[in-house]
């Protein structure tokens, strides 16, 4: 009986992305099978027949577009072939951390993370670009996207030429931004869970393009706020005609049927608001007499009844001669109650009594739903003196000696609002603006004052500083007192790092025992540790030698097993793998990475050996990853893993 082939057994990592138009055809074939071809393609005559005359055929609709919207969707099905390289030497308690600050381009990133945290994060804020004309570094256009990254990170294009700023005078001034934004909201919404929501800081130049876009990614249906945020009471006064106070917060769900947004607790000024029963906190709500246009007895008959206070409740039936009878009247008018009687019945000791004799009046008790604390629903306009522009720029002063931006960095206490109410303790909030990381100390200063432990990921472009320009010559100058590259994302870190420094001190001098999360794992977004195979290379001699050796073994010569762990892991694990705690094992000498406990092993090392194999299949693991170049061209060998794994019921035996 003949061997069978190894080559064709074997199965490779797929080292790309995740393909997002397959994951989008997956999903429309799980829920219309019939329309699936059998090429596994999608027959939209079918489609449209199964979806009936729900299918708008025709050519003028409602909507938003823009020059370029059809490249965004190309750009978004482009995969990258990238990798998130580990930076332990830069990070901060690298072997206990789950917090994780990411070097490099945001698209390429949020294409990486998406085998890995697919539906895995509760919220997103980002502060992104303004498209004011001044510091717009993102190019529109991504055909070789890493590349474009690698060159745009020195702020200039594959011929030497300098990037310059979005000129409003440019015909496509608006289009260039939406061209930036849409494929990076469309990537991110894939990262949110399913009750995930997303918050968006925009000044007025692009707030109304901002929510159609929005819309046009999320739905119409899961917006959930346009709110004014007011950064600056006083007003700037250099605006013309108004002087500005504010700039705005987009917010929209995922899924606004299963969001849940979270309550503020009260401050002390709202605390006489508040009164306790045995059931816990109250405060007055709405009166239960209805109001408006369907209160009169005739639109709502059924809510039309007499209640009974006696000794301070409210019943449906008279217990004594003395108790008031109550019904809904305004003026003489016969109105209508806001419950129904089975509510009453149901919750007689959720209403207020005010007032005596033919003076009372009914009222709902208004409870609290931040656990067991009195809470307050946030407004549609966000203002607190602490939210002032001025406290951004006084916190990153406060922590790194200067004022680093000419523009002020968002205020640690606005982000943190927006992190109470869009998650709780545990949840993972993603920032793929990170700036100078208000994100990162809001979190980590929230968890620090309500014993929490929600986790964050930061992701920032290593955008330049200029020491010769005024408005970068602080940020460059803080890069070299610290002996950092001059780059924005070297700062993002080194605040983290300071954050962290002044909570464990603060913790220290109180004696906190209390074991938090203050660290971070740094990662930096460089090309794949593993050399794609270039099918357009010459034949001569020099160049088939480097293509046949690349067959044997076509990692990058620098790159480390830990180095290629992280690829491994980020895409084929499909849980978080940034923060994943890894075991280090070593079976028959050879050293093997040891995932949830044994059930996925991975071995990047350069040689294997039969009995090697043998041991690693006997620990019966569920999926098992080595490095190609490790069988070193034996075929035989390789068919004897294959068989081997399959005999001790390993599901899954990918090279790498």
């Amino acid at each position: 009986m003949n061997e069978p082939n190894a080559n064709k057994e074997v199965e490779k990592l797929d080292l790309s992305s995740l393909d997002v138009a397959e994951l989008k055809r997956q999903e429309l074939v799980e829920l219309f099978p019939e329309v699936r071809t059998e090429g596994g393609k999608i027959d939209f005559e079918r489609l449209k027949a199964v979806l009936g005359e729900m299918v708008d055929a025709g050519r003028e609709r409602y909507g938003m577009n823009w020059p370029g919207k059809a490249e965004c969707m190309r750009t978004i099905q482009a995969p990258s072939m990238g990798t998130l390289l580990p930076m332990p030497d830069e990070s901060v308690d690298w072997d206990t951390t789950e917090n994780v600050i990411i070097e490099g381009d945001n698209l390429e990133v949020l294409k990486l993370l998406q085998k890995s945290y697919l539906g895995k994060v509760k919220m997103i804020y980002i502060d992104p670009p303004y498209n004011t004309g001044k510091d717009f570094i993102y190019p529109d256009n991504y055909t070789e996207s890493l590349q474009t990254y690698l060159e745009y990170t020195g702020q200039v294009d594959s011929e030497g030429r300098k990037f310059g700023p979005n000129a409003d005078s440019d015909g496509r001034y608006h289009s260039r931004w939406l061209n930036m934004m849409h494929p990076r909201l469309f990537l991110a919404k894939n990262l949110l869970r399913d009750d995930g929501v997303i918050f968006i800081s925009i000044d007025d130049y692009e707030a109304q393009n901002l929510v159609r876009l929005c819309t046009d990614i999320f739905g119409e249906e899961n917006f959930l706020g346009f709110l004014p945020t007011v950064m600056n009471l006083k007003g700037n006064n250099d605006e013309f005609g108004f002087a500005g106070t504010h700039e705005y917060t987009v917010v929209f769900a995922k899924h606004k049927d299963r969001v849940k947004l979270f309550e503020f607790p009260i401050d002390e000024e709202d605390e006489d608001d508040w009164e306790e029963d045995e059931l816990g906190f109250y405060k007055r709500g709405a009166n239960l007499k209805a109001t408006g246009k369907n209160a009169p007895r005739e639109k709502r008959p059924n809510l039309f009844f007499p209640i009974y206070v006696h000794k301070g409740k409210v019943h449906l039936e008279r217990q004594t001669p003395t108790d008031v009878e109550l019904l809904p009247m305004t003026d003489g008018q016969e109105m209508s109650w806001r419950w129904s009687k089975t509510k009453f019945q149901k919750q007689p000791d959720d209403v207020i009594i005010v007032g005596e004799g033919d003076g009372i009046a009914i009222y709902k008790k208004q409870r609290p739903s931040l656990g067991d604390l009195p809470s307050k629903k946030p407004k549609s306009l966000l203002y607190k003196p602490e939210y002032s522009s001025g406290n951004g720029t006084a916190a990153i002063k406060k922590l790194c000696g200067a004022q680093l931006f000419s523009s002020p960095p968002k205020p640690p206490a606005l982000i943190e609002d927006f992190v109470r109410i869009g998650s709780q303790p545990g949840d993972t909030v993603l920032d793929f603006f990170a700036g100078s990381g208000t994100t990162a100390q809001s979190i980590l200063e929230l968890n620090t004052e309500s014993e929490g432990d929600r986790k964050f990921i930061l992701v920032q472009l290593p955008e330049g500083l200029d020491p010769d320009k005024p408005e970068q010559r602080a940020g460059a100058q803080f890069c070299d007192a610290i002996s950092r590259s001059r780059n924005i994302a070297e700062i993002t870190k080194e605040r983290v790092r300071r954050v962290i420094a002044g909570l464990n001190k603060q913790e220290n001098l109180f004696n906190d025992s209390i074991v938090r999360d203050r660290g971070f794992r740094s990662f930096k977004l460089v090309p794949s540790n593993f050399i794609p195979w270039d099918g357009t290379a010459s034949n001569d001699a020099d160049q088939l030698a480097k293509q046949l050796k690349l067959g044997i073994d076509h990692t990058r010569g620098d790159r480390t097993p830990q180095d290629l762990l992280f690829e491994v892991l980020l895409k084929s694990w499909g849980e978080p793998a940034l923060s994943l705690k890894v075991a280090e094992e070593t079976v028959e000498g050879v050293r093997v990475f040891s995932i949830a406990e044994g059930d996925f092993l991975i071995c990047l090392e350069e040689k294997v050996s039969l009995e090697f194999i043998r041991a690693l299949a006997a620990r019966k693991p569920s999926r098992v990853v080595m490095r190609e170049s490790a069988f070193a061209g034996n075929d035989q060998l390789k068919t004897n893993a294959v068989q081997t794994f399959k005999s001790q019921g390993v599901t899954s035996f990918k090279v790498v």
